[in-house]
């Protein structure tokens, strides 16, 4: 097993740049997820670490190996792919030791490994059958073997949930988070799925227009965001965002009606603001008059109240327990104003307070 460090790393196609001097060190039996939205340079960055893209500048190691201009096959890397890629005519056991068996290896070492890579994902019932007679779980653990027979220093997986159903994503996530916990090993896995993100990463990376925003552990990207793209994209509804003005030692929220204290410099004092609070900090007091709840999603144990206030900006509150809005009636919303955060209106880097 081996760690990744990439050393300002650039991906040109022609004169146009997608990958901009990316520095970033993966620890040795780290999970570590690439995420952010559509054209962000995510997959881009996978397949750079796999060989399947040249890099254009900068320097990439696993381990203690310079590997930036090494071939695909001697990088010790093995990847998952979105798509499945298996062989139709072959059995599951076929599939797996296939690579193998083309690298001339003895039969008992692929026999071997193999079975531990059977066992591992508890494939042990399917090994005659052929990848049409399988589910897309079933087939994707297939795929998940065949890296794992190769024996790779770093498993590289570039979304290979979405193609299942919901179902099916969240049960393969459990797989591949166990997968992690038994092997040990390196891994580099590609997501737009934040959720996927913040429940089977040790790191994220989140990146945007081939740029890295943050890098951290999952809930201290949650609770310490830096910017406001970052506050947007993890957390599951996404943080509300309102614009607000500066005064002495609070913040005016003309959406909401109310003025909350912060200990915001005093340097800041008139200063546009984005003002951000996430749905699950906020609480209904349905004796105000402030909002209009327009829709309400019931989910069973939790809803969402989607409310508009005094300036159209939209606002989202999960909601528990018996007692909800329904949708037209008039609230006010509290929160601990500890929970608020700031961003600067032009550059949308947080205010730290």
């Amino acid at each position: 097993m081996a760690g990744v460090t990439l050393n300002k790393v650039i991906k040109r196609y022609g004169d146009v740049q997608v990958i901009h001097g990316i520095d970033l060190e993966i620890a040795d039996g780290e999970f570590c997820v690439f995420v952010g939205p559509s054209g962000c340079g995510k997959s881009t960055l996978l397949r750079m670490v796999a060989g399947l893209e040249e890099t254009t500048e900068g320097s990439m190691h696993i381990g203690d190996r310079d590997v930036t201009r090494m071939d695909p096959s001697q990088r010790g890397v093995a990847m998952v792919f979105q798509t499945y890629a298996l062989y139709p005519h072959m059995t599951v056991k076929d599939n797996m030791g296939f690579g193998l068996k083309m690298n001339k290896h003895p039969k008992a070492e692929i026999e071997a490994k193999v079975a531990e890579a059977t066992r591992i994902l508890k494939l042990e019932d399917y090994l005659d059958r052929k990848p049409a007679a399988l589910s897309g779980g079933q087939r994707q653990r297939v795929s998940i073997g065949r890296a794992i027979v190769r024996g790779p220093d770093v498993f590289l997986f570039d979304e290979p949930l979405s193609n299942l159903d919901a179902e099916l994503r969240v049960e393969m996530r459990v797989e591949i988070a166990r997968l992690h916990k038994e092997i040990g090993a390196t891994m580099i896995y590609v997501t737009h799925d934040q959720v996927e993100a913040m429940t089977l990463a040790d790191k994220i990376v989140v990146l945007r227009k081939g740029v890295i925003e943050q890098v951290g552990a999952p809930m201290d990207l949650y609770r310490d965001p830096d910017n406001r793209f970052v506050a947007g994209f993890i957390g599951s509804p996404a943080m509300n965002f309102m614009s607000g003005k500066v005064g002495t030692g609070e913040v005016a929220i003309p959406n909401l009606g109310q003025t909350i204290p912060t200990p915001i410099a005093p340097a800041y004092k008139g200063h546009d603001v984005i003002a951000g609070v996430r749905p699950e900090h906020l609480s209904i007091d349905p004796a105000g008059d402030a909002l209009t709840v327009d829709l309400v999603e019931s989910l069973g144990g939790v809803s969402f109240a989607y409310l508009s206030g005094a300036t159209g900006e939209k606002l989202v509150v999960e909601e528990r327990g018996d007692e909800r809005v329904s949708e037209g009636q008039t609230v006010s919303v509290t929160f601990d104003p500890s929970r608020l955060y700031l961003f600067d209106a032009k550059t949308e880097q947080r205010i730290r307070t």
